[in-house]
Formats: C-alpha cells, sequence, structure tokens
C-alpha cells in the first residue's frame, strides 16, 4: 500500500490529504469494502512508520525528500533538569531492591 501511496504522492504536484491518498490507494489496489477501515488502519499505521513520508499539518502528507527539515522534523526545547527530575521520581515510584538484592 506505501508503494502505491509513494506514487500517488510522487506523481502530485503538493501534499495530499490523507483522506484522498487513501481512497486512491484503496481503488488502485482494489481493497474490498468489507476490509476498507482495517486497511484503513494498517495504511495509517505503515505511512507513519514509512521514512519517505512526512506526515504534514492538516492531516495530509508529502514525500520527505520535498519538504525542508524544519518540516518534517519537530524541534523541541527540552529542559535537562526537568528530565532528571522526571526519573528520579519514576525511580523513587518503583520497588526496585536496593544494596545487596539490586541485580
Amino acid at each position: 500500500m506505501t508503494d502505491a501511496a509513494y506514487n500517488c504522492i510522487a506523481g502530485s504536484d503538493s501534499e495530499v490529504e490523507f483522506a484522498d491518498l487513501w481512497q486512491e490507494v484503496a481503488r488502485i489496489m482494489s481493497i474490498p469494502a468489507e476490509k476498507l477501515a482495517r486497511k484503513k488502519r494498517q495504511f495509517y499505521a505503515e505511512l507513519m512508520e514509512d521514512r519517505r513520508f512526512a506526515a504534514l499539518k492538516g492531516n495530509t502528507w508529502d514525500l520527505r525528500s520535498r519538504r525542508k527539515y524544519e518540516e518534517v522534523h519537530m524541534v523541541t526545547d527540552i529542559d535537562d533538569d526537568a528530565d532528571e527530575e522526571i526519573e528520579e521520581e519514576e525511580d523513587e515510584s518503583l520497588d526496585l531492591p536496593k544494596g545487596e538484592d539490586e541485580y
């Protein structure tokens, strides 16, 4: 299904809405009506995992190769101190063996 999606998006000049992409892939692959819902979920999961595709705002998709780095990579400002506090809280909440009983 992802190869069919790749061909659909590559033939387009810009990003494609997921609903339109799914309809085209389902038509190309002749997916029976009774399997559409299950296959749609599978297709979405495969798109998310396939590095050729970029998920964009508004549930649109494009080829990653056609997008700028900033468009397909989330930039986050992570506070390292906050991460350490979270790790300490997680360690304290777990009943892990300590001392000689430690693994």
